[in-house]
């Protein structure tokens, strides 16, 4: 691949290929005057050389595209563990503006003419050619240390060769781009060159080479080989949703947890729910023997275990939970074969338990809480519409409380605990029609 020195290599090679057109047709002296060949802004070009100026060839980076055919070919770069298993590769379309500048009649058309002579019979640059051009021509020492090294001349070993294509620039555009260019115009032609390919040298994941495609057969020492199966179902342990209790949108501590999905009992289980904010892992055994698409997990619920606890910090420890989001999957293990399912995610909502009591400043509505709430949680109680945020905790609690002012006496009110925007739940899944949970009602006082 290329390297960072891309795209300047390919505006020198131009910029050779040019000057080398005009020597070897003696240009400058079929013309009788210099030529010379240049990569500069066009608003520079009349600067830089005033008005007694050899006739020129300019050459113009004006745009960079990134090249659709190959702009995303070498995703994902990345595994899930965030090591790099394909270097990532910048795949990009170089736009040129080739303009002649004379002061004689006629000779900034024949500079144009043996230009596009060349461009045209030399649409795609062989590597050899590439390499010749480059070798030495394009210094890396401007470029931060971890570059200095680099070798301009790689741009010859990329995938794809160089091609060199004219574009038909309407006048509208042409008009637009000289506008903003803010000089005068000059006869103009557009290429497009494809494609620069840039890829870094950095350490990646190398895959060992394949010994044997499946079990090998210890008579005939021959590996199973492709086994193909005439069916839909995914080969590999698989999930395919997650079924929660009444069909809730969120999971309550004392929930069962139901996984479904293909081939679940192949290896023993472990579920693991990762804690999409901390990162943080914890681990369940499912309550009973799996089958092959559906297995059970159920959570804990009570108080946080002791420290001196062996359980305590893990799964079955409720106050190992957190009120959040997670991301859940099965890890199957079989010998020494272990095997990761896909991720499903699933919300944990806190289990509420409200009370009224009467309050000098009205009503005071004091909600306890399963799991504890994090100080670093935001905390608001609803009573009825009526939110009312509170302050930062100073520490992990499992109760809180708010004082409302304007709360009708002997009404009878659903109350929700919002931590981190998750509410607790409040409908009552088993009632048809639906209701709100008996549990989670006051009546004012």
């Amino acid at each position: 691949m290329s390297n960072a020195l891309a795209i300047a290599s390919v505006t020198r090679l131009l910029m050779d290929l040019l000057n080398d057109t005009m020597v070897n047709g003696d240009v400058s002296g079929g013309i009788g005057a210099d030529v010379i060949v240049t990569a500069l802004p066009p608003d520079r070009v009349l600067e830089q050389l005033g008005e007694n100026r050899p006739s020129q060839l300019n050459l113009f980076l004006h745009r960079i595209t990134p090249n659709p055919a190959l702009t995303n070919t070498d995703l994902p770069t990345r595994d899930a563990r965030g090591q790099i298993t394909n270097r990532p590769r910048l795949a990009l379309d170089l736009h040129y503006l080739l303009t002649a500048y004379s002061t004689q009649e006629l000779q900034a058309e024949i500079l144009l003419g043996y230009a596009m002579e060349m461009f045209h019979e030399t649409a795609i640059l062989p590597r050899n050619m590439v390499r010749a051009a480059l070798e030495g021509n394009v210094n890396g020492a401007i470029l931060p240390p971890a570059f200095q090294d680099t070798d301009p001349a790689r741009l010859a070993d990329q995938l794809e060769l160089i091609k060199i294509t004219p574009q038909n620039m309407s006048l509208d555009d042409m008009s637009k781009l000289w506008t903003a260019m803010q000089t005068h115009y000059r006869t103009t032609v557009g290429y497009m060159v494809s494609v620069v390919l840039i890829e870094r040298e950095v350490p990646k994941r190398t895959p060992l080479p394949v010994l044997s495609r499946g079990a090998v057969d210890p008579v005939t020492n021959r590996d199973a080989g492709v086994v193909v199966r005439p069916e839909l179902a995914p080969t590999a342990p698989i999930l395919t949703r997650l079924s929660l209790p009444g069909e809730r949108p969120a999971i309550r501590l004392g929930d069962t947890l139901t996984f479904r999905g293909h081939h679940l009992d192949h290896g023993e289980p472990r579920v693991r729910f990762t804690e999409v904010e901390s990162g943080a892992v914890i681990e369940l055994v499912p309550t009973a023997a799996p089958a092959p698409d559906r297995l059970q997990v159920e959570l804990p619920q009570g108080a946080p275990l002791d420290p001196a606890s062996p359980l305590a910090g893990t799964g079955a420890d409720p106050g190992a939970w957190r009120i959040g989001h997670y991301l859940a999957d099965v890890t199957l293990r079989n010998g020494a074969v272990e095997r990761v399912t896909n991720r499903l995610p699933v919300t944990l909502a806190p289990r509420a338990s409200p009370t009224a009591a009467p309050d000098a400043g009205g009503v005071r509505i004091t909600v306890a809480c399963e799991p504890r709430i994090r100080s670093i949680q935001s905390v608001s109680i609803l009573a009825g519409q009526q939110e009312q945020p509170l302050p930062a905790l100073d520490d992990d609690a499992d109760e809180v409380e708010a004082v409302y002012s304007a709360l009708p006496s002997g009404a009878t009110l659903p109350v929700r605990l919002r931590v981190s925007g998750i509410d607790s739940l409040l409908i009552d899944p088993a009632a048809k029609p639906p209701r709100f949970d008996p549990t989670q009602l006051v009546v004012t006082p």
